[in-house]
């Protein structure tokens, strides 16, 4: 396939239900949380009857990775807790680990290792939600594993072109795609309507200089992917590690013991989540 048309491609990967390789929970919950009228108590309802799900949900809301361990004790009590938002995502994360883990193995725990630094860095630099954060840490790459599963080979070849070019995956994906797993993933936060500010930390992740509407948090979603690229923690496509764009250096404003803080934490927290998420 050479360079695909943006719009074709943005049609496909918005009718993510019709992708037959997506699995069926992940199908059922994007067709729930695409209800811009969507409740608490009915999302709470569809989780409750997947018990498996329930399961993935409970344990991640009360493992060392989010923060709350052993307090929380139902789905209901989640949603209450953590709001629409944050369970929406959350809910998301846990339904494409599994697929994730097998679309490019270390994606999955590259996304925790990003999602992890993304919530110290939010804590750092005192941010009110730092658990929007957290999510948008976790959903960044989510982008990845849509066009793995609707297109395989092809994004198979655009992995190896990645690596034999020595280059950036997002600019190879460009080669093959016209757009890059940012934008894929952009498109589904819209979808699934998440707030703005959460969109634009997903799709600008790249690129936090274009960040018109949440460029703090942007500018922390794209450090912790630079920070966890640089620790070598899990894979996401290729084995460079990006230079910190300058603008998203300068709206942080980190100190050099600010960043050994956050690896050491980033490091701690993974550590006591390796076992918790292995396949």
């Amino acid at each position: 396939m050479s360079s695909m048309d943006p719009k074709a491609l943005r049609s496909r990967v918005e009718n993510i239900s019709t992708i037959p390789t997506i699995p069926s929970v992940l199908k059922q919950l994007s067709t729930i949380i695409e209800n811009p009228k969507i409740s608490l108590n009915e999302i709470s309802h569809f989780v409750s009857q997947d018990p498996a799900l329930t399961t993935k949900i409970l344990q991640m809301v009360n493992s060392a990775l989010y923060g709350f361990p052993g307090r929380i004790s139902s789905v209901n009590h989640a949603v209450m807790l953590l709001g629409l938002n944050v369970v929406k995502g959350l809910l998301l994360s846990v339904s494409v680990f599994e697929i994730m883990h097998k679309a490019m193995i270390g994606l999955r725990e590259h996304s925790i290792g990003v999602a992890i630094a993304s919530k110290v860095l939010a804590r750092k630099k005192g941010l009110k939600e730092p658990e929007e954060v957290f999510v948008a840490g976790l959903l960044h790459d989510v982008g990845k594993v849509i066009l793995t599963l609707s297109w395989p080979e092809e994004y198979d070849r655009t992995v190896r072109d990645a690596e034999a070019s020595g280059i950036a995956i997002f600019d190879a994906e460009r080669r093959h795609f016209s757009e890059t797993h940012a934008a894929v993933a952009g498109w589904l936060a819209e979808k699934w309507h998440f707030p703005a500010k959460l969109c634009e930390c997903i799709a600008n992740h790249h690129r936090p200089q274009t960040s018109s509407l949440a460029p703090l948090e942007t500018s922390i979603v794209h450090m912790a992917d630079v920070l966890v690229k640089a620790r070598g923690l899990g894979y996401s496509g290729d084995r460079l590690v990006p230079d910190v764009n300058p603008k998203a250096w300068e709206t942080l404003g980190l100190s050099e013991e600010d960043l050994r803080e956050i690896l050491k934490e980033l490091e701690d927290s993974v550590e006591q989540t390796e076992e918790e998420y292995k396949a």
